[in-house]
């Protein structure tokens, strides 16, 4: 784990964080990171084109259990790797995938040295998944995603209070995340960070709704 609060921008496929512009956002990620520790999760097609523009970590959005071989269409560890992605998000609730992937998915991150992020849908589900013993679990209650009002943080607590207390001292929270509100609620009941979307891709300013973000 991080020794500073996580705080991990998902691009998704945002055309905002694609090409050139997944450069733009992640330089300006890059910009904030100094009381937590900033990340980034991007295509695989831009993993190395950012990892050659910015210093924070590079996450990859899925791999599959694949090895060399005649895979097309599918995302090889080794290359995501090679390409400099220090890390990778597992079971993300827009890709999710049988717990015997995840198994095998996690076996794979781990023998590339990938940091670990299994996404959970909640507290329950982030037990079961933690017996993997990925870096992080991430729970992201799928109603609040992407949600431009409402969070995890302001309209259920009480489901990171109880992520805490099932999974353990390595609970990332989501859905909804927007401001420094969010993540302050979000350390105080015991996560290691958050994970956010759409409230920086989507944004007219993205540097001040990180800047606002990252005022703890």
């Amino acid at each position: 784990m991080y020794k500073k609060p996580l705080v991990l921008v998902n691009f998704k496929t945002y055309k905002q964080g694609s090409g050139k512009s997944a450069v733009k956002i992640a330089k300006l990620c890059s910009q904030v990171n100094g009381k937590v520790q900033m990340a980034v999760a991007v295509q695989a097609v831009d993993i190395a084109s950012v990892v050659k523009a910015v210093k924070i970590p590079v996450f990859a959005q899925h791999i599959d259990t694949i090895e060399y071989g005649g895979h097309t269409g599918h995302v090889l560890g080794e290359a995501v790797k090679e390409a400099g992605a220090t890390g990778v998000l597992i079971n993300h609730s827009e890709h999710r995938v049988p717990v015997n992937v995840i198994k095998a998915t996690m076996a794979k991150a781990k023998k590339l040295g990938l940091v670990t992020i299994i996404c959970a849908k909640n507290d329950s589900e982030g037990r079961k998944l933690a017996r993997f013993k990925p870096d992080y679990v991430a729970v992201e209650p799928p109603s609040l995603i992407g949600d431009p009002k409402k969070s995890i943080c302001t309209e259920n607590p009480s489901l990171i209070t109880n992520s805490v207390k099932k999974i353990g001292k390595n609970v990332l929270v989501g859905a909804g995340v927007k401001d420094q509100h969010d993540l302050r609620v979000a350390l105080k009941l015991g996560a290691k960070g958050v994970l956010l979307a759409s409230h920086i891709m989507k944004a007219k300013n993205p540097l001040k709704e990180l800047k606002n973000l990252v005022k703890i």
